[in-house]
């Protein structure tokens, strides 16, 4: 039965009226509805010819904004899956991260998870349209891109060499009730839509640990996972991360002594998981308090195989204040600790015990080496704590005894002092007024301010090997609120020397801020396996304090040939898949989680410290912590991205400015080896795409759905070339179909036969040797015709030759008209001069 495909098919009555495409087959109709206009269709068919049997079995319909392919041959009309990836009408990117050199067996981990995504609606056959060839693949190491979207779903791709698929699909909103509308979501004021936005992804390719952290202040931990389970109850935490800073009584601006040393031998507070949030709570006056932005589902879950939910971590409003946006992250699984921080303060997870560690505010993380005078910035009156402390979770107030302080040295538990007549002196509470936050523009704004607020007074050329530092002593009002307002702006993992008398290095956390400070806290792990699990890990402050101009980025370690450390990781082992006993304990005695450094490493071997800020770099002798290079990366503008990435066989900081320029540096010497202008900070998803990673390579988004890779590697720009494709492939025409005798008898038309198809040898057979034969010589007519053709071409050519021979005939008259012009003007000018001087003597010159 013949198709009819027409655009168009709704009466221009019809309300909320749609671009559609009906379809009429037989004695059905159907009409599909578009999301765009229309510009136009083509059907597909086996075959190009218009006389052969026409079967459409797809139609492929070009939208303004989308390119859509429906399958004709099922059932209800679906439409084709389509593999090309970040199509136009796909959630806008928020954030992404580049990864190359991963683990080989990642890639294909991950394309198994997701083809086996259950995708519901599409059609079942593959993509029709193909077309093209792939490059020389010289790349030998696999590449993949995350990107997190506005809807809060999370895309993995394989960005080997120059090719882009989709591997996998993550969608983190799943875990979260969604509102039907306004009324049912009140505590969602810290945005204005999107809720679910990603802002900051932290991914171990080794352990396939993947932690994100949202625009409502959320932050989920997954684990990868290749077995489908269900959670009956979703693990969840709910932190009060509360600003608070110090009201410096003393008129003389004497320093309040540092707070008592914690014990240690208390144990952290154990939170229960909750399958759902707390309930909202008001303070006296009525202000909305301890309640996160987020309702989690209180019903199972059904996770698919992938990355499964291990822990949600929501942090709560604050006496009417919302929750501030997450600015850092680092997940780390050979410690099994997530750590995230704000403007407000740092907190610290144990998501294996599913306990908070670390819950302070970021001048406290200074104890009494404070360098800013920290002032209200407003009179106001002192108002009497609520029960509810800084590290108060979802159940409620907490007592003194398990708050977390930090000291200036020595070791402590996560415990805090009891001693609340100290406290009360010491800090005084400073509330902002509830701001309504956009997703797109939140980092924009607070990068910028960040920019512009920045106290010049920092000296760029402290020793860091000097623990006593000068106060800022601006006056301006900007200054005042940046200082009170000081940010974790990076956080980094690591087996190191945390203090200058240390002989042996250990895990710590090395925290930067936004005013160029990075301090150091240690960490006391327990023993691997079932006493992991059971025994707290003893968080502790080192006393170390190193100061860079401007706000920290980038942090990284290597070792004495300056090779890079990476952070310690757990080896990846499905977690879901019951083992024996002696499989188990094998499993977790791989984890590298011991404080001992290895055999092979020596007891007196040094590290280095790279550090990363806006406008300078800095190498750190540890554990002496000695400055023994420092470069300027600029004075004029800022960095935006900064990397310490591995590149031919070194390692080298790449950093990306606002001016525009791209530039590296060799480590630990930090040589200025690139600076290139490559392109202007013309919107601010430049700057919060834009980021390096392994063997020169670079990515940046251009618009929400497109992706701009390159390279600042010699390598990859001479094999540039043979790595690009081809976009169109080269096919042999397919066979015409066979005209039927009765068809071309009473057909009508007129057709042209050739003699080879009527006598030659592929159709009649081979001829009897008996048989003559013509065949033509030299002398005939097709010699004739060959000669006439050979005369006429040497006639034209003759032609031709001639006139060009009087096209340069004619220049050449032409350049004879001119010189004899110029011949005439000497002379005519030698005859004057001649007239000028005749009558002179020679005395008279």
């Amino acid at each position: 039965e013949p198709f009819i495909i027409l655009s168009g098919g709704l009466s221009y009555d019809t309300v909320g009226r749609r671009p559609c495409l009906t379809v009429m087959h037989g004695k059905s109709t159907a009409v599909l509805e578009m999301d765009y206009s229309i510009v136009d269709f083509l059907t597909l068919c086996e075959t190009p010819y218009p006389n052969d049997f026409q079967e459409p079995y797809a139609v492929v319909v070009l939208l303004e904004k989308d390119l859509v392919l429906i399958d004709l041959a099922q059932n209800g009309y679906p439409i084709f899956e389509n593999p090309y990836p970040l199509t136009i009408h796909e959630s806008p990117v928020t954030c992404c991260e580049y990864f190359a050199d991963c683990p080989v067996d990642l890639i294909p981990a991950l394309y198994s998870v997701g083809a086996r995504q259950k995708r519901q609606g599409y059609s079942k056959k593959e993509w029709p349209i193909s077309g093209g060839n792939w490059g020389l693949i010289t790349q030998s190491y696999p590449e993949i891109i995350i990107t997190g979207h506005a809807d809060g779903s999370i895309k993995f791709w394989d960005a080997s060499a120059i090719t882009l698929q989709v591997l996998y699909k993550l969608k983190t909103a799943k875990v979260f009730e969604k509102s039907r509308n306004k009324d049912d979501r009140p505590n969602t004021d810290i945005v204005d839509e999107d809720p679910y936005a990603i802002q900051i992804i932290s991914w171990c390719p080794e352990s396939r640990m993947l932690c994100i952290a949202g625009v409502s202040a959320h932050v989920i931990i997954y684990r990868f996972s290749k077995q489908e389970v269900t959670t009956e109850v979703i693990p969840m935490l709910e932190v009060r991360l509360l600003y608070e800073i110090n009201d410096v009584e003393s008129p003389d601006g004497e320093q309040v002594p540092p707070l008592p040393t914690p014990g240690t031998g208390s144990n952290p507070q154990s939170i229960v998981p909750q399958s759902h949030p707390s309930t909202s709570s008001s303070s006296s006056d009525g202000l909305r308090d301890n309640v996160p932005c987020l309702k989690v589902k209180n019903s199972p879950l059904k996770q698919s195989p992938g990355y499964q939910i291990e822990l949600v971590i929501q942090l709560v409003w604050v006496s009417g204040e919302p929750p501030q946006q997450i600015t850092s992250l680092a997940v780390n699984s050979a410690y099994g600790l997530v750590v995230f921080g704000n403007c407000n303060g740092i907190a610290m997870v144990d998501y294996l015990q599913k306990t908070v560690l670390l819950n302070l505010g970021t001048i406290e993380l200074y104890g009494s080496n404070d360098p800013y005078r920290r002032e209200p910035r407003s009179p106001r009156k002192t108002r009497q704590p609520s029960g509810a402390g800084l590290c108060d979770i979802n159940e409620g107030t907490m007592v003194p005894e398990d708050r977390c302080k930090s000291p200036t040295s020595g070791s402590g538990s996560p415990n805090n002092s009891d001693d609340d007549q100290k406290m009360n002196n010491f800090i005084e509470k400073v509330k902002t007024k509830s701001r309504k936050f956009s997703k797109m523009v939140t980092n924009d704004i607070a990068k910028m301010s960040r920019k512009l607020s920045l106290p010049t007074e920092l000296k760029p050329d402290l020793d860091v090997k000097d623990n006593s530092f000068s106060r800022s002593r601006s006056s301006s009002v900007t200054s005042i609120d940046k200082e009170s307002r000081e940010a974790i702006s990076a956080l980094h993992f690591c087996e190191t020397f945390t203090r200058k008398a240390d002989t042996s290095p250990s895990p710590c956390l090395w925290v930067g801020t936004t005013l160029g400070t990075v301090l150091v806290i240690v960490l006391n792990l327990p023993p691997g396996g079932e006493q992991r699990l059971l025994q707290p890990v003893i968080v502790s402050p080192s006393g170390t304090i190193l100061r860079l101009k401007g706000a920290i980025l980038r942090m990284a370690f290597l070792d004495t040939t300056g090779s890079l450390v990476p952070p310690a990781h757990e080896p990846w082992r499905e977690h879901n898949v019951p083992e024996d006993k002696d499989e188990k304990e094998k499993a977790k005695k791989r984890r590298p989680v011991s404080v001992s450094p290895s055999s092979s490493q020596e007891i007196s071997e040094n590290q280095y410290a790279v550090i990363c800020s806006e406008k300078q770099a800095k190498v750190i002798s540890l554990p002496s912590q000695n400055c023994i290079y420092k470069q300027n990366i600029t004075e004029t503008s800022f960095v935006l991205r900064g990397d310490i990435v591995s590149l031919s066989n070194s390692i080298c900081l790449a950093c990306f400015c606002a001016n525009g320029h791209i530039m590296t540096f060799s480590l630990p010497s930090l040589r200025p080896l690139l600076d290139v202008y490559y392109l202007p900070l013309t919107n601010m998803r430049i700057a919060r795409t834009f980021c390096f990673t392994n063997n020169g390579q670079a990515l940046y988004l251009v618009s929400p759905t497109e992706i701009q890779r390159l390279t600042y590697s010699q390598e990859t720009c001479e094999n540039l070339q043979e790595m690009l494709g081809e976009l169109f492939t080269p096919v042999e025409t397919p066979e015409a179909p066979n005209r039927g005798f009765f068809k071309g008898l009473f057909g009508g038309g007129a057709q042209s036969l050739d003699r080879e198809q009527l006598f030659g040898e592929s159709v009649s057979g081979k001829a009897s040797r008996s048989l003559a034969q013509h065949i033509p010589g030299p002398g005939g007519i097709e010699g004739v015709k060959g000669a006439a053709s050979g005369v006429v071409g040497e006639l034209a050519r003759a032609r031709l030759a001639l006139d060009e021979r009087g096209q340069k005939l004619g220049e050449l008259e032409e350049k004879t008209a001119a010189m004899l012009y110029s011949a005439d003007s000497f002379s005519k000018h030698a005859h004057e001069m001649m007239l000028k001087y005749k009558d002179k003597k020679w005395y008279q010159f």
